[in-house]
């Protein structure tokens, strides 16, 4: 049997997709109505992440931040001390590194072995199983849940020991979210220089100076449509993460310190829950 506790965004997408693969599966959520489509698929329900603990051999999470996990974890109804000696925790949540490294070592204070397997993708991807895992631990224990991640996703990219998958995590993302600033930025001086939005987009999205995956985001900057296909407070709260491992190991990160103040005011501004392209709107609003 094999646990998934965080039904949100990802985590509902990923644990659909193992149910369809045909896993035996137990979940678990915060609110349990994000269950009802995959307990009507055939997943049971679990109380509490204790329970999901009690019936599965493998669990995995993908949640929020480290603060949710470690109560997941380790708190009252925590699944960590139920955990049978020798199953295993796989986190998919994106989460500093030490943080990782701090987890593992709980979960071998109980003889649980540990992987971090954060994902790069988004909604769309989870949806339609092309995620790629970025996994750190053991190799015999990736090996063990390979035929999982391959339910979930298209490729697996193993990076090394624990921690070196979420290190390799925040890292992508610190890029994604500068990315993505530099580019609204860019389009908002456009506009302001008297260009049409549509002739800046089209002009950047066909040179050479910006990421692939901002043609992704085309059409969420033309129209002003920003639902989240991943949340803009999620891209600033990792772009702390990054502070936190960049403070850690004495390393000094400029542009990512401003980076991530842009996405706080962004989410100060109310676009938090919108996704991450919206940053557009932090810059181009002078020109609205």
């Amino acid at each position: 049997m094999i646990g998934f506790i965080g039904l949100g965004i990802m985590g509902g997408s990923m644990a659909e997709n193992l149910v369809e693969k045909g896993f035996e599966l137990v979940v678990h959520n915060r609110t349990k109505d994000k269950a009802e489509a995959l307990m009507k698929k055939g997943a049971k329900w679990a109380d509490s992440p204790k329970n999901v603990a009690e019936q599965a051999e493998v669990v995995f999470t993908m949640l929020a931040n480290p603060q949710v996990v470690e109560e997941v974890a380790l708190g009252e109804n925590g699944f960590l001390n139920h955990l049978a000696e020798g199953n295993l925790w796989v986190d998919c949540s994106t989460v500093d590194p030490s943080f990782s490294r701090k987890m593992a070592a709980e979960a071998a204070k109980r003889g649980v072995r540990f992987i971090d397997a954060p994902v790069t993708g988004s909604r769309v991807p989870a949806k339609q199983a092309e995620l790629v895992f970025l996994v750190g631990g053991d190799l015999e224990d990736l090996s063990e849940v390979k035929p999982m991640l391959q339910a979930m996703g298209k490729e697996i990219s193993y990076q090394g020991e624990v921690g070196k998958g979420t290190t390799m995590k925040v890292i992508i993302n610190l890029m994604l979210a500068q990315s993505m600033a530099a580019f609204a930025e860019a389009v908002s001086l456009g506009e302001a220089l008297g260009l049409e939005k549509e002739t800046v987009v089209n002009t950047l999205l066909n040179g050479p100076t910006t990421a692939p995956f901002l043609k992704g985001k085309k059409d969420k900057v033309m129209t002003g449509d920003f639902s989240a296909d991943f949340p803009l407070e999620h891209m600033q709260k990792d772009l702390q993460l990054v502070a936190q491992a960049a403070f850690e190991h004495n390393i000094a990160l400029p542009i990512a310190n401003v980076t991530k103040e842009a996405y706080m005011q962004a989410k100060q501004k109310g676009l938090g829950k919108q996704d991450f392209s919206s940053i557009y709107k932090l810059f181009s609003e002078k020109n609205n």
